[in-house]
């Protein structure tokens, strides 16, 4: 199943609660919520106190993206806010089962994230363990950002081994998505995709229904 996941990273903060509903409404199953510590990430975003705050605006899937040293430590805090589904980097947590065992005792689905050099056989032990895989298209850390492109074979490797192993966990993509390459993407494996310059410059409602009448052509 296509699912577009808009990221409210892009969005227009002095009218979140607007552009939430309007992505909602249009057809979004996810939010996309990206939390930056400055440490994992040069960058610094949002955290529990606004993930709150936003959780009335709509009964939509939160799909928090943990880009922090240790996410593991705030699990319990993102569940309290309301995160839904908390995606975590491999490459940040020391004890990587033991932070998806902690996600999945709270209740949320788990994701696991990689960044694009990250080979996907660093997770080869916990794939029978987790809802999804976020493979970001980018380096983490900012919005707008041009897909990196040896990212689309890693997609496509990644679809083929979950196949061969029997799984059916969800391939997410975050970064640099475009109308233009997003079939590229989904070609490639992935059904879970992260937008936000896209969606959120200009009309969001109208750049959804776009998004989603492309995925109507992979049988969404």
């Amino acid at each position: 199943m296509m699912i577009l996941a808009p990221s409210i990273l892009a969005a227009d903060l002095g009218r979140l609660e607007e552009e939430i509903e309007a992505v909602a409404k249009a057809g979004a199953e996810y939010i996309h919520i990206d939390v930056m510590d400055g440490m994992f990430v040069p960058s610094i975003s949002f955290g529990m106190p606004l993930i709150k705050s936003i959780r009335r605006y709509t009964d939509k899937v939160f799909d928090v993206h943990m880009m922090v040293e240790e996410p593991g430590r705030y699990a319990k805090a993102m569940k309290e806010a309301g995160a839904d589904l908390l995606c975590v980097h491999q490459e940040a947590c020391k004890h990587l089962d033991r932070t998806i065992q902690e996600i999945r005792s709270l209740g949320m689905k788990v994701g696991v994230a990689l960044n694009p050099a990250t080979p996907i056989e660093m997770l080869e032990c916990v794939l029978d363990q987790i809802d999804m895989v976020l493979l970001m298209s980018v380096n983490p850390g900012f919005g707008g950002q041009d897909l990196i492109p040896y990212t689309l074979k890693k997609i496509h490797c990644l679809r083929r081994h979950l196949i061969d192993l029997g799984l059916h966990t969800d391939i997410q993509v975050d970064g640099g998505i475009t109308f233009e390459n997003v079939r590229q993407v989904i070609e490639a494996g992935a059904n879970v995709i992260v937008a936000g310059s896209s969606v959120f410059r200009g009309d969001a409602a109208a750049n959804t229904q776009a998004y989603l009448r492309i995925f109507e052509d992979f049988g969404h």
